[in-house]
């Protein structure tokens, strides 16, 4: 996964229309070639090198473990092909296919969020981090994809190999919704209909006015080589249909954003928020949200259900494989809320929400 450089701690001054605007909605900064978080939660410390390799030499780092035990303990469930073969009639089905892949399906649309059904999330399919637990179904065998949403640019993010077998399953027909600046790497990734958009913009699929497509605002950062650092905006995405409504987290640490976008945008029935790649803290707060804090997430943005994502299928953090099972019922119970309202599936599973 591609790291940050070493950076001073506060952007260039930006004008207040590029902080935030009178409905209190935190813009996008973009200054000397560069995104900027807005944040008063982000800090460049250190230098992420040598953070990185500290991390490599000092902490104590959870092992994957065998096959025959992720078999057991993190099953791969094939899906009903049948049933998610298309929108449902009625309320709103979502499919973990892993990490923070997703098939969601409302309103008679079908989503995929940040896909990766590659072996690898790295710069070519030998180099980089393994999947430890595989793909439960091909992008051959996927339903009818409307629009796929993409978080930000990093490799167990946006996959190239991915991308390019979903351009030749589905053409112009798959409408993609990026983040700023990532619009003519699509197109020479082969994306035929590709929608660009800064936090707060909206837009729809041709012919779905009654979808609205968002892009809102997260804590992280983007980079896939040693030359476009920050270059490419990061964020979360907001679908919101006539009768439901769909959260996605992408990749964050915790800040402010979310009780905006729950003040813009929710509630929402569902939300897929991620709890994986968490420790150690010191490294990952500013970039990755612990599981207490995507419980927090889960009320800012007021979603009725929550999937937790971004777990049990690579390995980049040095928590235990399993700790989001526990993790996220012993914050939810602190919280005073529902266990059953934020939980994990099964990698394969379906979930169907009335």
């Amino acid at each position: 996964m591609a790291t940050a450089e070493s950076l001073s701690k506060d952007p260039p001054a930006a004008d207040s229309q590029d902080s935030q605007n009178d409905n209190a909605k935190t813009k996008s900064v973009f200054r000397s070639g560069r995104f900027w978080n807005p944040w008063d939660t982000w800090s460049e410390d250190e230098n992420i090198y040598s953070s990185g390799l500290k991390m490599l030499i000092k902490e104590k780092i959870s092992r994957i473990p065998s096959q025959a035990i992720l078999d057991e303990t993190l099953p791969i469930v094939r899906p009903d092909t049948n049933q998610i073969s298309n929108p449902p009639a009625s309320g709103i089905r979502v499919t973990w296919i892993g990490h923070a892949t997703v098939l969601v399906q409302f309103d008679g649309i079908s989503i995929l969020t940040d896909p990766i059904f590659t072996d690898r999330c790295g710069p070519t399919t030998w180099l980089g981090v393994k999947r430890y637990r595989g793909v439960p179904l091909k992008v051959d065998e996927l339903p009818k994809i409307d629009a796929v949403v993409i978080s930000h640019s990093h490799f167990d993010h946006l996959s190239y190999p991915t991308v390019c077998e979903l351009n030749k399953k589905f053409g112009k027909n798959l409408h993609w919704f990026v983040p700023l600046k990532l619009g003519e790497w699509m197109k020479a990734a082969g994306c035929e209909t590709v929608t660009e958009l800064d936090w707060w913009e909206e837009a729809h699929i041709d012919g779905q006015p009654g979808i609205t497509f968002a892009f809102t605002p997260t804590q992280h950062l983007s980079q896939r080589t040693a030359f476009d650092k920050f270059k490419v905006l990061w964020g979360s995405w907001v679908v919101k249909g006539p009768n439901h409504s769909f959260f996605f987290a992408g990749d964050t640490a915790y800040c402010r954003a979310f009780q905006e976008i729950g003040q813009h945008y929710g509630p929402f029935d569902v939300a897929a928020i991620p709890v994986g790649a968490t420790e150690p803290r010191w490294f990952k707060k500013n970039r990755h949200c612990s599981v207490a804090e995507a419980v927090q997430i889960h009320q800012d943005v007021r979603a009725k259900k929550s999937l937790g994502i971004h777990w049990g299928t690579f390995k980049l953090g040095h928590e235990h494989y399993l700790s989001p099972l526990t993790e996220i019922k012993e914050c939810m119970e602190e919280a005073g809320l529902p266990a059953e309202d934020f939980c994990t599936k099964k990698h394969g599973e379906t979930w169907h929400i009335e």
